[in-house]
């Protein structure tokens, strides 16, 4: 796994994005390394805010940030001219831009000349390692959980660091393994799988969760969906590369339809979800099981998402909870996660 000497703390910046689900890496660092976030910063006329103190970067730098994070994405992964200026803004405050794009920084001239000038760095997170192997598919010591969705930007990275701590406190041996730019952001490490040549991916996963002890559990950053036109392709590599014992659903409350597509794409009953990512995941252990059903219900009341939480339970004889909520729901997830027994008949 990738391990990065990051400069912290950060400065977030939400650029012009008014939409939460496309601030997911900005976000994902407020709600897990809240210590590592002096402020946050968005363009002019951007109504967009985290909760944290804002700040332009002069600021921040005065208040001991020492990176930008772009926290920020847009549909193809490109950094916006309108986002320009204020990256050189912040180099001239004396920070270091990270970014988790496709799009490099150093292919912005702008970004190129001012990084040279001032002396900055301009840090690509979502490069992957070198050499890659490809998958060989044979089966590796230790347990592995990963968590896969109905759609994407939906709480698969979010279920996955509520799993580990939960695994952690309950005395259990277990690391989270970052598979996207957030997550390795929180993590300081990862593979972005997203970033790895198709014909790697499975063997990147591998890589990412090596042989381990028999009690060990590598929990497993989920990335995409089956199910999305656009990136299903991750979504198997991962998920063949895995090889997870254990695969958590993790599904938005009331989403209907696959997120960010022009083209109306239903998102099917959560069972054939289950069914088909069972299927495929067989391939590479036929032991694998569901623990349980992750529901993201952060646009409901507490009474609104209790019901909703009850009522998939019982339609789908799966534990179901939202990790975010945590409650006594919850450790019936971890539970049913950590012992075979403690799940219900597939």
């Amino acid at each position: 796994m990738n391990v990065l000497d990051l400069p912290r703390p950060y400065l977030l910046f939400l650029a012009d994005v008014t939409d939460l689900s496309y601030v997911k890496t900005a976000a994902g660092l407020r709600d897990w390394a809240r210590d590592q976030c002096v402020a946050e910063w968005a363009l002019p006329g951007n109504p967009l805010r985290l909760g944290l103190p804002v700040m332009a970067p002069a600021e921040a730098a005065g208040a001991g940030a020492r990176a930008l994070v772009i926290g920020a994405a847009t549909m193809g992964g490109a950094v916006r001219p309108a986002w320009v200026p204020a990256l050189v803004q912040a180099m001239e405050a004396g920070l270091d831009i990270i970014s988790g794009m496709h799009g490099p920084l150093a292919s912005v001239p702008e970004l190129k000349e001012a990084a040279t000038r001032l002396g900055r760095q301009l840090i690509e997170i979502r490069k992957p390692p070198a050499s890659l192997p490809i998958a060989t598919g044979r089966k590796r010591t230790g347990k592995r959980l990963l968590t896969v969705g109905t759609d994407c930007a939906l709480g698969k990275k979010y279920t996955a660091l509520a799993l580990t701590h939960a695994f952690g406190r309950a005395g259990v041996d277990v690391s989270f393994r970052a598979t996207g730019q957030p997550g390795i952001l929180i993590a300081g490490g990862g593979i972005p799988m997203d970033a790895v040549v198709s014909d790697f991916l499975a063997g990147a996963a591998e890589a990412l969760s090596p042989a381990a002890p028999a009690d060990h559990w590598d929990i497993i950053e989920g990335q995409g969906s089956l199910l999305h036109p656009s990136y299903a392709g991750v979504s198997l590599g991962l998920l063949h590369g895995s090889q997870p014992d254990v695969l958590v659903i993790c599904h938005e409350a009331g989403r209907k339809r696959i997120l960010g597509l022009d083209a109306h794409y239903p998102i099917p009953p959560i069972e054939e979800v289950i069914e088909l990512n069972l299927m495929l995941a067989r391939r590479v252990n036929p032991g694998v099981r569901v623990g349980g059903i992750s529901l993201n219900t952060s646009r409901l009341s507490e009474d609104e998402a209790r019901r909703v939480i009850e009522a998939e339970a019982r339609r789908t004889g799966l534990p179901c909870a939202d990790p975010i909520r945590g409650g006594a729901a919850f450790d019936q997830l971890v539970e049913a996660c950590l012992e075979p027994e403690a799940a219900l008949a597939q």
